[in-house]
């Protein structure tokens, strides 16, 4: 079985976003659900990916004490493998802007949620090399419900490979997967 095939079964439809389709074009739509007004719109996104809203899950709070942000979680995270390339794309939203400390432990949460998976489809599924060789992308979207201006992406020296490492970007407009894909 395939990696996304297998994830696909592994959760629950409700926590999965669809892809979208216009002009023969695939596209995601990332929503704040606190604010209506507060989104950002990924073009280019392979048909296949797997969109997961991973903060729908319920906190871990019952069972980790939390204080070095081990509850927190970013808000999305894609999988796609369109043939070429396999990313693991871990996404926070931001209606306006926050602390780069709340948002670094918001992506480390996500990408604990990940490994997670990796290791239910490795015992579970039987799957030894499951979600292996996927390259992993951190992104911070901020200021997704202020009145569009020109969409601004800041990128630290090299890739956008740890969540310490994660590119910004304020006032997306529209946003193309391969932008925040990165390259190898």
């Amino acid at each position: 079985m395939l990696d996304l095939e297998i994830l696909g079964h592994m959760l629950r439809e409700s926590t999965l976003i669809p892809i979208e389709t216009e002009y023969d074009k695939h596209f995601v739509t990332l929503n704040e659900p606190q604010s209506p007004d507060s989104y950002a719109i990924i073009r280019g996104i392979p048909s296949n990916a797997i969109v997961i809203k991973v903060d729908s899950f319920e906190s871990p709070d019952k069972i980790f004490k939390g204080a070095n942000g081990e509850c927190k979680r970013a808000d999305y995270v894609i999988v796609a493998n369109d043939g070429n390339k396999k990313r693991i794309i871990y996404i926070e939203l931001k209606r306006t802007k926050n602390s780069w400390n709340e948002i670094v432990k918001q992506l480390t949460g996500s990408l604990c949620f990940i490994r997670y998976c990796q290791e239910i489809g490795k015992t579970f599924w039987k799957e030894t090399n499951f979600l292996k060789d996927y390259q992993q992308r951190f992104v911070s979207i901020g200021h997704t419900g202020i009145p569009k201006r020109k969409t601004r992406i800041e990128k630290l020296k090299g890739r956008h490979d740890s969540p310490e490492k994660a590119m910004k970007i304020a006032w997306p407009r529209y946003l193309q997967y391969n932008q925040i894909a990165g390259g190898e």
